[in-house]
């Protein structure tokens, strides 16, 4: 049988149990465009994040001592990630009554798209937030979906400012539309912009923290016969 249309097994632990703060975890470090720099919240040169390039000595030095006396809240790593326990919240899936639970059948996926897949799969697996399950009433099919990659500017040969294109990447997402559209709705009103902005007033400085896994923080409250989706490499659900 081929590979790749053998179905994974996860391994038995999951391959890195210790937070990056207590490993000092080496990070390959992507390049950054002049308003960003790197900065390392340990002696070893590991542990890094992003910061403007702009700032005074005194800004950058109480910046630095913030990340540093909070670093627990940076997440390197899957690992890093603590997510939300079940008693403060657990997201629930009440469908409209009479429906009809919708099973997808598998996709054929191209080499590089079943490569990343295979990939995507192999990291949930060993970080815990997914497993293997056996068939459920509730089956949707993986999609993959080609990112915009967007512009950046870099220096050529002749330290000449040129533009280019990012890489093209390959997002890999469950199509639960199905479900969703059997799912009763929550009413959540959004805020007005102008709500919002009024709250920015005043503040100087902004940061971005925990964009690493931003969805894998709440969990499921055993509605896992309903998240339930399959691919080339088995049937899996989200813890």
């Amino acid at each position: 049988m081929n590979w790749a249309s053998s179905p994974i097994s996860p391994s038995p632990e999951p391959t890195n149990l210790t937070p990056s703060i207590e490993s000092s975890l080496s990070i390959e470090l992507k390049a950054l465009p002049k308003h960003l720099k790197y900065i390392y919240l340990d002696g070893q040169e590991t542990l890094p994040v992003n910061i403007a390039s702009h700032l005074t000595a005194g800004q950058e030095e109480s910046l630095v001592s913030v990340l540093k006396k909070h670093r627990e809240a940076i997440g390197w790593t899957m690992t890093d990630i603590k997510g939300l326990i079940p008693p403060i919240v657990q997201h629930h899936i009440y469908l409209n009554e009479e429906v009809t639970p919708k099973r997808d059948l598998q996709r054929k996926l191209n080499p590089i798209m079943q490569e990343v897949v295979r990939a995507k799969i192999l990291k949930l697996l060993d970080n815990r937030i997914i497993y293997l399950i056996s068939d459920r009433p509730w089956v949707s099919h993986v999609h993959t979906v080609l990112k915009k990659s967007g512009f950046t500017v870099v220096e050529n040969k002749n330290k000449e400012l040129v533009q280019t294109r990012l890489p093209i990447k390959i997002r890999v997402c469950i199509d639960h539309r199905k479900l969703n559209i059997a799912t009763c709705k929550n009413h959540f009103p959004l805020p007005f912009i102008d709500k919002m902005f009024e709250r920015l007033v005043g503040h100087e400085c902004y940061c971005f923290l925990d964009g690493y896994s931003g969805y894998n923080q709440i969990p499921i409250a055993r509605n896992q016969k309903k998240i339930t989706f399959t691919c080339p490499f088995g049937t899996f659900a989200y813890r």
